[in-house]
């Protein structure tokens, strides 16, 4: 997805506790009617489904349904507001039959048309930076009754399943929501676990469970209350202050080390560590002379060493990545790895050499200050002085706001930017296929017919994902071999709590959306 925050499968969470004796594992007596109070310094852009691809999703997960989703524990789309599979052999016909008796919030019945109608208006609005082009697979949507909808595609696309459990797939009351634009009176209208009872942008959103709900969400609290916060640091003074019980974005690497600690001021905290199946990763603009060899592209390839790299900037809290499929994805390999070995400044000068680049070249890197966290301006000061340690490259560093610098390389005035990706759902294909193509979620045009043209295709008509593997490691190989995307490294993704709070461990689904519904405060141990 192009703008998103996130995490891996529930399946490989591990739990480090602040506290001897306790975790978020404890077992306990819980009560599901107190409400729980969770801060995070990701705040939704707009309360429109149709509108979002980024990090409005975590609302959208919890007071939307979708016809399908990811249950905890689950790695591939599950019932959730229907039951659905392919009809034929060619993954080419989708069909959902939906819970008998569902309604919206406001009473309206949520039937097939709505669902109809919740899918074909975010093709007609067509939002700068919504879900739009996740659907490109879909030709018509057909109802046969109240309860059963069709999709049908124009090709065969075994993830399109993926696609409909995204919270961009959200149904919306038709008698709610404009067919043609976006709704603008700041309220918000699903049939979701919880009901959005209050919303103040930027500060807070107030949930209440939802009487009408029918659905796969066991809530196990009374309600949330949704709190946003501009830095991280008042977010954890938040937490040790008990006013919030939990966070689930923002926490920076110094900020995880710290809570780590034995000390007096963590005692009553605990930690949920994940591995995250978000990555990031260096884009290089071809069209731009000076990285427009690829022999300048393979060099900077074989000189970042990112073990020192996320050691020196993110300090244990992330892990290097050799691939762009990061690992636990199905489909993920060490290609970069395989191809360059070691970080080897006398192979970079070998490699510049042989293609007759005997003067350092010169190179402008930019990233975002204020997009993934304050380890980005660490992270790229760190690629800096390596590039420019070998001798080989000058590295000039240069950055911009996210808005404006987004704006750039959607242009395409970067010759080398640095970006981040949050999987839209957990397949080795949601970490290609967004990045190749004339148009792409870069800006920068990276053409590779071999990929999309036959990889691609050929791996979308296999309903079971892993029987794919091979498809997905020949574009990983070729992509290696541009050196287009140069990936860095993968994150970890924590939950701190306070030690009454349960359900941290399955409260990340496999798009590492949370699940308010999982959490739960202790009454004792």
């Amino acid at each position: 997805m192009f703008n998103r925050t996130s995490l891996q499968a529930a399946a490989a969470l591990a739990s480090i506790s602040l506290v001897s004796g306790c975790s978020l594992f404890s077992d306990g007596e819980s009560t599901g009617e107190q409400r729980i109070v969770v801060g995070t310094t990701s705040s939704p852009t707009t309360l429109d489904p149709a509108a979002a691809w980024d990090n409005s999703w975590e609302l959208y997960r919890n007071v939307f349904q979708t016809l399908v989703s990811f249950p905890t524990g689950s790695t591939t789309p599950q019932s959730d507001a229907a039951d659905c599979k392919f009809s034929d052999t060619a993954s080419r016909i989708f069909e959902c039959k939906l819970i008998d008796g569902l309604t919206f919030s406001n009473g309206h019945k949520l039937d097939a048309k709505a669902v109809q109608y919740s899918i074909e208006r975010i093709r007609t609005i067509d939002a700068d930076g919504g879900p739009n082009g996740m659907l490109g697979s879909l030709d018509k949507i057909e109802t046969v009754d109240d309860r059963t909808v069709v999709f049908k595609l124009n090709k065969p696309d075994a993830t399109f399943p993926f696609v409909l459990a995204t919270p961009a797939m959200s149904l919306v009351d038709p008698a709610e929501y404009p067919a043609d634009k976006l709704r603008e009176d700041g309220k918000l209208t699903g049939s979701g676990p919880y009901v959005l009872d209050d919303y103040v942008e930027g500060d807070k959103a107030e949930l209440t469970k939802n009487p009408t709900y029918k659905g796969f969400a066991d809530r196990k609290n009374g309600g949330v209350t949704i709190r946003y916060f501009k830095e991280s640091e008042a977010m954890v003074t938040a937490l040790r202050e008990e006013e919030i019980d939990a966070t689930y974005r923002g926490l920076t690497a110094e900020e995880v080390v710290d809570l780590q600690e034995d000390t007096p001021e963590n005692e009553k905290l605990q930690l949920v560590e994940s591995t995250g199946a978000d990555i990031r990763y260096l884009v290089f603009n071809a069209r731009d002379s000076s990285v427009a060899k690829e022999p300048v592209r393979k060099a900077i390839a074989q000189i970042v060493d990112r073990e020192e790299l996320v050691d020196k900037a993110y300090k244990g809290t992330a892990e290097p990545l050799y691939s762009m499929v990061p690992k636990g994805i199905a489909g993920h390999t060490t290609e970069f790895f395989d191809a360059f070995g070691e970080p080897s400044v006398t192979k970079a000068k070998s490699i510049l050499r042989e293609a007759g680049i005997t003067k350092p070249v010169e190179l402008t890197f930019w990233y975002t200050t204020d997009r993934y966290g304050s380890g980005t301006a660490l992270e790229f000061a760190e690629l800096k002085r390596q590039l420019d340690a070998s001798g080989l490259f000058k590295v000039n560093l240069r950055s911009k706001p996210w808005k404006e610098f987004a704006a750039g390389y959607q242009k395409g005035e970067y010759p080398v930017f640095g970006r981040g990706w949050f999987p839209d759902f957990p397949d080795a294909d949601n970490f290609i296929a967004p990045f190749v193509g004339k148009q792409n979620a870069l800006g920068t045009p990276y053409v590779s017919p071999r990929i999309t043209d036959e990889i691609l295709p050929k791996s979308r008509r296999e309903s079971d994902r892993g029987a794919a593997a091979e498809e997905f490691k020949e574009a990983q190989e070729i992509m290696v071999d541009d050196v287009r995307l140069l990936p860095l490294w993968q994150g970890k993704l924590y939950i701190a709590a306070g030690e009454d709070i349960a359900g941290g461990e399955r409260a990340l689904d496999p798009q590492t959306v949370m699940q308010m519904w999982e959490l739960s405060r202790r009454t004792s141990w």
